[in-house]
């Protein structure tokens, strides 16, 4: 898949923009190619330098980020007037990208050889412009998409679609659920007759809308690459493929392999059956994985995710969604690897390592560092112990 690039919150303090670059590179595989750069360091933005034409543009701060920032446009000769020095470092810096061949190209994009970068500051609605711009101008158009069988669906046969988020709580007066629903082929029409491939159960249309921000408006039909909202479809899970006519499965949703691992509890048994609940639901929604084990129970199931700030969502949605406020207990591990029943007893008696299994049935061996897992592979002649591919986990 293309894959566009947002460095955040560069309106607090952080690393170097080059040697984000780098990490991009090292992480990824894929070659950082910036569309913009930032003025100011980390903590002091002041705009962007847009390496497709050399102009500057200038943000001015709103009041808490609730409107759309203040945007000036102008020459280098201008930038270069008002900003004196942190301009000259940009422009230098940019520089150097191209000098190096970090520029944008369409075709390594689409074959996901590189990323464009962009640098932004949502909360103050800092660079958001420019992101939808290049979401507009690089994403591939819909075209022909291959199949869960090795088939294809061509744009032009009947309606099909898949699920790619679903959020709880938007409307926090309706208390509603929402799946996001990216149409593949065909006309999607409101109150259409469609069938979620994994269940092979009917979905309702009825209530299809159109979301931006907090603001909704009804959907009477949509085409190939638009987005569609169905409110209130229980049962929606990340990945789930929805269609008219001929049956059509489209491969799952690829999710990272977590880093990250808390053991969460709720605060108030009283309220255990809202704990489930909303732990379930978070999983499906992809907010974090769930895993279980019979040594720690269903009261104590273990949280996995990509980024530790997925735990603070975790938390603030359980007690405020849900009203089941959660106590989290931060693990020693770092590292999945997938395993086998016939490994697993093997690996739960090795010291430092925990065997737990994920909800669709996939047992995955923690380990604390690079160095225990080495270890015990060395140790364990023909210890199954499988890296995560961004798809060996779904939702």
């Amino acid at each position: 898949l293309p894959v566009v690039t947002v460095i955040n919150k560069w309106d607090r303090p952080g690393r170097e923009a080059l040697e984000l670059m780098d990490e991009i590179e090292t992480r990824t595989g894929m070659v950082p190619t910036p569309v913009t750069w930032p003025v100011g360091v980390a903590g002091d933005f002041r705009g962007v330098l847009d390496r497709r034409d050399g102009a500057y543009v200038a943000f001015t701060r709103t009041s808490g980020g609730a409107t759309r920032a203040g945007v000036n446009r102008m020459d280098a000769d201008a930038a270069r007037a008002r900003e004196g020095g942190a301009w000259h470092v940009a422009d230098e810096e940019a520089q150097l990208l191209s000098a190096s061949g970090a520029v944008h190209d369409p075709e390594t994009f689409l074959a996901g050889a590189s990323t464009p970068v962009l640098f932004a500051s949502a909360v103050l609605n800092f660079g958001v412009d420019q992101l939808l711009d290049v979401l507009l101008e690089a994403a591939p158009a819909p075209g022909r998409r291959s199949t869960l069988d090795g088939g294809t669906r061509e744009v032009d046969e009947d309606f099909s679609g898949q699920v790619f988020k679903v959020q709880s709580g938007m409307d926090a007066a309706h208390r509603d659920r929402v799946g996001f629903v990216r149409v593949a082929s065909g006309r999607f029409e409101r109150g259409m007759a469609v069938t979620n491939s994994r269940t092979g159960r009917a979905v309702t249309t009825k209530y299809a809308h159109r979301v931006f921000g907090s603001t909704r408006t009804g959907v009477d039909d949509a085409w190939p690459g638009d987005v569609v909202a169905l409110v209130n479809t229980g049962g929606l899970r990340v990945g789930d493929t929805l269609f008219a006519g001929r049956s059509v499965t489209y491969p799952p949703i690829p999710s990272f392999a977590p880093e990250h691992f808390v053991a969460v509890r709720a605060k108030d048994l009283g309220r255990y059956k809202q704990f489930q609940r909303g732990i379930t639901e978070l999983h499906h929604e992809g907010v974090v994985q769930t895993l279980r084990s019979d040594l720690r129970g269903e009261q104590s199931p273990v949280l996995a995710a990509v980024g530790p700030m997925q735990f603070d969502v975790v938390s603030h949605r359980m007690a405020h969604e849900y009203n089941a406020p959660v106590e989290l207990e931060h693990l020693a591990f770092s590292i999945a690897r997938r395993t086998t029943p016939q490994w697993a007893p093997v690996l739960a008696r090795v010291p430092g390592v925990e065997v737990l299994s994920s909800l669709d049935g996939t047992l995955l061996a923690l380990f604390p560092d690079k160095w225990r897992l080495a270890r015990v592979e060395r140790e364990n002649e023909g210890v199954v112990l499988e890296p995560l591919a961004a798809d060996a986990m779904q939702q």
